[in-house]
C-alpha cells in the first residue's frame, strides 16, 4: 500500500448506543484542469429534510445544479467546502491536494461526521474519522451526489470570478479544462498566476516563453 494513501476502509472505535451515526459525503470538483483550484466539500445530509434529485453533479444541468445547491445549503445537517489554491497544488502535486482538501473539509463539519463516504478509490491518511472510499460513489450514495454539487458549484462560480480577472482565457466557459480554445489562449498569453505550473502544458508555455 502507498504510504500516501490509506486503506480504502478504515474503522473506528464503535459508536454508542444512543449516538446517532453522522456519515458524511465527500468529493472534489477540479482535479483534472489546468488553471484554478481544486474544491473539495463534505456534507451530512438531514434524514428528517430530504433533497429530491441528488445525483452525480457532471450529469446534472448547470440550472439544476444551482437548484440542489440552494438546497444543500439549506437542508443539510453539516456541510464544508474547502478550496486547495493553485499554488499548494503546484507545491505537493494535484493527488495530494485533493487529499488534503478532503481531510480539511470532513474536519471542518460541526457537527463532526462519524464516516466519510469518499468518491473514488482512496482515503487521505489523516481523515479525522472512520472511512470508505466509493468508486463512482457521486452516483451511488446522496451524501456523495450533495457533496459534489457543492464542490461543483463552487468551484464554477471561482472560475467566473477569474475569468473577470484574467479576461482572454475564457475561464467562465471551460472552467480552466484543456479545451483547444483555452490552450490557443495559454499559447496566446501565457499562464496567469492561477495557471497550474505543473501541469504538462502549462510548462510548455513558459518554455516557449523563455525561449522569445
Amino acid at each position: 500500500m502507498r504510504s500516501d494513501v490509506a486503506s480504502r476502509v478504515r474503522t473506528k472505535p464503535p459508536i454508542a448506543p444512543d449516538q446517532r451515526v453522522l456519515v458524511a459525503g465527500v468529493d472534489e470538483a477540479g482535479r483534472g484542469p489546468l488553471a484554478g483550484p481544486v474544491v473539495v466539500a463534505a456534507v451530512i445530509l438531514d434524514p428528517s429534510r430530504p433533497i429530491v434529485g441528488l445525483d452525480d453533479s457532471k450529469k446534472l444541468s448547470e440550472r439544476r445544479r444551482e437548484v440542489l445547491y440552494l438546497q444543500v445549503i439549506e437542508r443539510a445537517l453539516a456541510h464544508c467546502v474547502i478550496v486547495v489554491e493553485t499554488e499548494e497544488i503546484d507545491r505537493i502535486n494535484i493527488f495530494q491536494a485533493t487529499m488534503v482538501g478532503m481531510s480539511r473539509a470532513v474536519a471542518g463539519l460541526s457537527p463532526t461526521a462519524h464516516e466519510a463516504l469518499v468518491d473514488g478509490n482512496a482515503l487521505p491518511r489523516d481523515l479525522p474519522c472512520a472511512g470508505r472510499a466509493i468508486v463512482g460513489g457521486d452516483a451511488l450514495e446522496p451524501a456523495i451526489s450533495a457533496a459534489s454539487i457543492l464542490a461543483k458549484v463552487s468551484r464554477d462560480r471561482l472560475m467566473v470570478q477569474l475569468d473577470a480577472e484574467h479576461p482572454g482565457y475564457g475561464f467562465a466557459v471551460h472552467k480552466g479544462y484543456a479545451t483547444p480554445g483555452h490552450l490557443d489562449a495559454l499559447q496566446r498569453l501565457g499562464p496567469c498566476p492561477h495557471h497550474r505550473r505543473s501541469f504538462a502544458p502549462v510548462g510548455r508555455a513558459l518554455e516557449q516563453m523563455t525561449l522569445f
